[in-house]
Order: C-alpha cells, then structure tokens, then sequence
C-alpha cells in the first residue's frame, strides 16, 4: 500500500470542550492542557477558510490511543443528532474497557449520565453498558469477565 497505518487518535467535535473533558476525565482519562488551533494549516486540511478551534487531547493513564476533543471558535457549530440510536449511520460509540464496570456506569450516574439500556453480558466473556454523555456522545465501557 505504501504505507503503514497507526492508529493514533479518535476527534470529536464538541460545543461544550470544559463540560466533555470533564466527562471524559471522570471516566479515567487523563487531558492534556487545551490549546488553539487555527490559521493556514487548519484551513488546508479541514477545507474552510478562516477556522478556528480549541482542542484537548485525552489518553488513558499509562499512554495509548488517544481522543481528540475540538469546539470550533469559528465558523460557528453545525447541530448534530444528540439523541441518535444505535443503527444511526456514522460514529456511534467511543469503547473503553474497564476494570469495575458497575463502579464506571455508578461513577457516570453520579455525575448526571445515564444508561443508553442497560448492562449486557456476552458470552461469560465480557460485560458491556453504553453510557450517553454530554451532548449524546455514548461511550461504551467493557468490563472482561474473570474466569
């Protein structure tokens, strides 16, 4: 192919940067300190002249994938479907797995998010709850069952 794919990061574009990193952070991410992003090479890769944006990237303790939140300054925010269903085409979920799964959805609960249904087991392997997080982002937490 010519060349060879890493996965690095995952972007969400977001109104509310403060409210969605919190969000994140509670679930155990750890952020790095926001910053601005605009100018020629902003412009040039997202295809809109005069772009602005903030963003904070996010990553597990320990490194590994990252999640990238942005909140565009200018042009303005473009609504999305806060509410979508699981079979909604496009990204539907963000997955972490998780040592506590009930301590992770309890956690999510306190701070005002609850559950898309309910929690799931698959198979003895694995327990699994989406999470609908601000502005309808659903997170999907994992907890693999210790046989």
């Amino acid at each position: 192919m010519g060349f060879s794919p890493r996965f690095d990061h995952v972007g969400i574009t977001v109104a509310d940067l403060d409210t969605v990193t919190a969000f994140f952070v509670g679930l155990g991410m750890e952020a790095d300190q926001k910053m601005a992003v605009e100018g020629e090479f902003l412009d040039t890769v997202i295809g809109m002249t005069g772009a602005a944006t903030e963003i904070v990237m996010l990553r597990p303790p320990g490194g590994g994938t990252t999640l990238e939140l942005s909140s565009f300054v200018r042009p303005d925010h473009l609504p999305g479907s806060p509410a979508a269903p699981a079979n909604e085409l496009g990204l539907r979920n963000v997955a972490f797995e998780v040592q506590d799964l009930r301590a992770a959805v309890d956690q999510a609960a306190a701070d005002g998010y609850g559950l898309v249904g309910g929690i799931g087991e698959y198979e003895g392997l694995w327990r699994m709850a989406y999470v609908r997080g601000p502005e309808g982002i659903i997170v999907s937490l994992a907890e693999r069952i210790q046989n």
